[in-house]
This record gives structure tokens, sequence and C-alpha cells, in this order.
């Protein structure tokens, strides 16, 4: 055996197995692609990529690899891909043969078909329904793009290493799984036998360049004296619930009216997925753990409310409450852990209020609805609501205070509203924000922790 050191990466790649004489396109995939010359069908691609794909599983050395940077497998990788079609003598022109080094890189290194969406800031929800079929959403409208997988086969393995990634597994035991990633983009995903016809992931897209206040207010998503008033909240310490549905931008609001609290406190977030951009020096993330196959050590986002009160927080924010954790976090609102917030699914304030109740119940089913509805009233200051419009655009529709209880009706004053008019030709909402003309009793508090808000703000124009 010669022992002689290899004289370049590529070598060095290719030290684990496999000789130079590989054969790649011993199939009648290559054997047409060559006869014929032009461009490959979709089908034939796949089955060239995937071959291609083995070749070069059976040469590299994976643990080679780990000790060399990004740039320098892509490089590696490239030579080995050209090497290989020369080898076979497979004709295909050079739109083709980058496409399939570019894929061939995404699939040993990234997400496979999944990285160009990944890699476009446009892209803020990727929707995967099966191998076939992948759509994207634009500027809140849903697109169908020509990403496929090759198979049901290959989409579980790129599900598989997202997964796995963070300590999760998707199984037939466990055909269901949140998880998130690197970004912090939240995943989910559901395989067959739940999901009828394939598997099925979803991803929620978040800027690697969080959004800030100013953003949203020259998005139109909200007024600027929308965005100064919840600039006081955050600053104030006011406990404030952000609801909305599904997609309307309950974590990007929870995010931006985060960014107002002050550097010198200690926040704790607790997330089923940790997906929240906090800017602080000092936060500490928590995140829930699902069962092992066995069913056992699984750790709820009530056990980690809990723990987190013993850690000493300044403030609390939970990504999303939505079961008993609800009585553990409106208990840290009510002491000492002023300023804390929490996301809820809700269509309206009221709703968001009465969700909370119920949750409640379920850790509490002994305490009378006044108790609940008084702990309710004394831990939530303000309620955020969200939405994503029919034409797309994610809008604040209303903040509301909640001012106490009367006789055993929890009480609220709405301080801005959006009124929708119409719809333009295009699809696009015609609507106004603007203040109710009611003077919030935060505004003192907001005060006293040296927030001057001009007296028209809170006008009606």
């Amino acid at each position: 055996m010669n022992m002689t050191p290899p004289s370049s990466l590529r070598e060095r790649l290719a030290s684990m197995s496999g000789s130079a004489g590989t054969s790649i396109g011993s199939g009648a995939v290559t054997r047409a692609v060559a006869q014929r010359g032009g461009p490959i069908d979709n089908r034939a691609y796949h089955q060239l990529k995937a071959r291609i794909h083995e070749a070069l599983l059976d040469r590299v050395d994976l643990e080679s690899m780990q000790r060399l940077n990004q740039d320098q497998i892509r490089q590696e990788l490239r030579l080995l891909v050209e090497r290989l079609l020369e080898e076979e003598m497979v004709v295909i022109n050079d739109a083709e043969r980058k496409t399939l080094t570019r894929d061939i890189q995404n699939e040993m290194l990234g997400f496979g078909p999944l990285e160009p969406l990944l890699a476009d800031p446009s892209v803020s929800d990727i929707l995967v329904n099966t191998h076939k079929q992948v759509y994207v959403e634009r500027r809140g409208k849903l697109e169908l793009t020509d990403v496929t997988f090759t198979d049901d086969a290959h989409l579980m393995k790129i599900i598989d290493k997202i997964v796995s990634r963070v300590g999760r597994r998707i199984d037939e035991s466990s055909p269901m799984v949140d998880a998130r990633l690197p970004d912090g983009s939240r995943v989910n995903a559901i395989i067959p036998p739940l999901a009828i016809d394939g598997p099925v992931m979803s991803i929620r897209r978040f800027s690697a360049d969080p959004l800030r206040l100013a953003d949203l207010v020259s998005y139109g998503s909200m007024t600027a004296d929308m965005a100064e008033v919840l600039q006081g909240l955050g600053k104030a310490k006011v406990n404030i619930l952000i609801s909305g549905g599904t997609g309307s931008g309950k974590t990007t609001m929870l995010n931006v009216i985060s960014g107002f609290i002050s550097h010198y406190e200690r926040v704790v977030t607790v997330e089923d997925a940790a997906e929240l951009q906090l800017q602080q020096p000092h936060v500490v993330r928590l995140e829930t753990r699902p069962p092992n196959i066995e069913g056992k050590g699984e750790v709820s986002q009530r056990a980690l409310v809990k723990n987190a009160l013993r850690m000493r927080p300044d403030r609390i924010i939970l990504g999303e409450v939505r079961g008993e954790e609800a009585m553990d976090m409106l208990g840290a609102m009510n002491t000492g852990h002023e300023g804390s917030m929490a996301t809820i699914h809700a269509n309206t304030p009221r709703d968001a209020l009465t969700r909370l109740e119920n949750m409640i119940s379920m850790a509490a089913p002994n305490l009378p609805p006044k108790a609940m509805r008084q702990q309710i009233a004394s831990a939530v200051g303000v309620v955020v609501q969200v939405s994503r419009l029919t034409d797309g655009k994610r809008k604040v529709l209303s903040i509301s205070e909640v001012t106490g209880m009367e006789g055993e009706v929890i009480t609220m004053q709405e301080i801005f509203a959006f009124r929708q008019t119409g719809v333009a030709d295009d699809g696009a909402v015609i609507g106004q924000s603007s203040a109710t003309g009611v003077r919030p009793h935060f505004a003192e508090r907001l005060r006293t922790f040296g927030v001057n808000l001009a007296p028209h703000i809170f006008e009606p124009r």
C-alpha cells in the first residue's frame, strides 16, 4: 500500500473508499443523456443526480470533510463531480452542469432542494406538500415553485437531517415534530400514517436581520403613534399579551416589542422551539423537550415556566401560551415579574382573555371563574391584536387595555383600532388606523418610567 500523504484536499476527501474508476453511469440514464446530448428531463436529471451523489458518498471521507471549512468542501465537491462526469462522458450543457454541482453540494452540506428557497430573503414561508409540490409565500401571497424532491424517501432524509440537529426525532412511533433551523426558522413536519399522501413540512422563515418598529411603520402595519405607544409599553414594564391567528405576525411583534427591554434586565424565554431573536445581552433561552421513544423524558412548557421563576428573571417571555402554563405565567406577572410577554392564538382581544381563562381551568379546575378572571385582569395590562388581511399584509388591528373587573366581567378599552372600509380593484384592503379617543390608564405608568407621550397621540384623527 502506498503510504505517501495525499497531495491535495480532493485526494484526502476520496481516501475513504472507492477507486478513481467508480462507475456512475452504467444505467440507462447516463447512456441516454450521453447519446442525446440535449437538455435532460426532470426525471432523468433526478436519477443522474442520485447516481452521482451515491458515488460521491463512496469516495468522500466524511471525517476528513469535517476538518475543512465550507468553501473548501464546496470546491472539492465541485472538482469531484466534474471528474465523475468526465469519466463517464456524460454530455450535459454548462447550465445543467452548474445546476447539478450546486444541487449535489446542497444535498451534502445543506437541506437539498430547499437551499435556494432558504437563501431567498423574499420567501417568508416554505410549504412542502409531499415530494411533488413546494409552495412559498412572498409578500403575503402563496406561489407554486418548480422545486421538487426525487421521492418521499429523499424528502424524509431532509426532514430527518433538520430535526436531528436539534435532538428531535420523527418516525412511525412519533410522526409529528416541531423543530427549528440554525437561523431560528420554525419547522413543523408530519409523516405517514398521519399524512396520507406523504411527508409534509412547513417552514416559517425569520429574517436574518430582525424587523424593527420603524420597519413595521414603513410597511403600513401600524401608525407612528401606535409604534410610540408600544415602545413605551416595552420600556415601562407593562405585561403584554399578543393575540392573533396563524401567520399573523405574533412572534415578529413579540420580537419588536422586546427590543425595548433594558439591557440591564435578565430575560428568560420559554418556547416549544426556540425562535425568538432577542437583542439583549442577558437572555436565557429555554426549550421544551418531547418524550423519548419510550414515552418518557418530556419537559413541558409549564415545567420550564416553573423553573424560570427560580432563575431570578426580571422578565419572562413565553413564546406561545397554549395550556396549563397559563396559570404559572399569570402568577409570574402578578408576583414581581412585570413586563412579561406572551403570544396566544385568538381572533379578538376578548377571545384572547377567554382562551386564557379556559387554559387556567385546565390547571386549576376547582378555581371559581371569578377568581380566574380577577387573576387575568390583574396580570395582563395590554392586549395587542395582529392579523394577516385578505391581501396578505400584516396589520395591528387593535391595542386594548385591560382596566379591571366589573362584577364578574373583565373590562377592556380599545386605545387604537384599524377600521377596514373596503377592498381596492387589485385586492388591497382599504382602511385606516386611528386612536379611539380614550386616554389609557397606563399613560401615567409610562410617565413614571420617563416615557412622555404627546397628548394628541390618543386623539382620533
